[in-house]
């Protein structure tokens, strides 16, 4: 009896190195933008920290393919940010890797920062008045007491941001487009496969992203019950 052919190509392995590749540095770029932004969100009363919140929060309410098309005019050739970063040398981003970089830590912001922020918020004043009156600065308080309590939403933060990177669909496919080797992840490699009727290799990825949710769900839930809810 001949052995059937796994159903994966090339082409499938290269979207998921790519889709990995890009949740990494993803996940890595937010972690670095979104502490100090979701230390300042829960330290700062005003009216501006109000309103920087509700844009950081925008992503979850925004259809993304209305995020994506934002962003690809604006970082287009008529854009001010394409002129922008032409003027830096760099060129224009989408349809590029770092393009899909930019759009994914755009999109995926809320979901690094609000874990944060609600770590930071629920820590209360009483650590940082010790670490004062053992005249610890502000950098070495932040490094030496502020993060390690607030280990469980870093963790939760950057789960994540990891896995809602892996699911992107709508920015992904407006920035990056679908190129093979370049922009082509998972999710639209399984568009691909569905409009080619190769709906055997489309249940195959589409399986395996079903897997890796209820993983990072059942993850989350283990390591920090109450650090993975986001707030509208």
């Amino acid at each position: 009896m001949p052995v059937a052919a796994f159903p994966l190509s090339a082409d499938d392995f290269s979207a998921i190195r790519l889709t990995l590749e890009l949740a990494s540095v993803t996940t890595l770029v937010l972690l670095c933008v979104a502490t100090p932004l979701a230390w300042w969100l829960a330290r700062s009363g005003s009216w501006w920290s109000r309103a920087v919140g509700a844009l950081v929060a925008m992503p979850l309410v925004l259809p993304p393919t209305v995020l994506g098309f934002y962003l690809l005019v604006s970082l287009g050739p008529q854009g001010w940010g394409g002129q922008f970063t032409q003027w830096l040398g760099i060129g224009l981003l989408p349809f590029t890797f770092a393009g899909l970089v930019l759009g994914s830590v755009i999109y995926s912001l809320p979901f690094a920062v609000q874990p944060l922020q609600n770590a930071f918020e629920s820590l209360g004043p009483r650590p940082l008045e010790v670490a004062a009156t053992l005249r610890a600065s502000p950098w070495d308080t932040f490094w030496h007491v502020v993060l390690p309590l607030c280990r469980p939403g870093v963790v939760s933060a950057a789960v994540l941001s990891f896995a809602h990177t892996v699911g992107e669909f709508g920015v992904v496919l407006m920035l990056g487009g679908n190129i093979p080797e370049s922009t082509r992840v998972v999710s639209t490699q399984i568009y691909g496969h569905v409009e080619a009727l190769e709906y055997t290799q489309a249940h195959w990825l589409s399986g395996g992203m079903v897997l890796f949710s209820f993983v990072v769900l059942l993850a989350l839930g283990w390591l920090n019950p109450r650090g993975s809810r986001l707030r509208t």
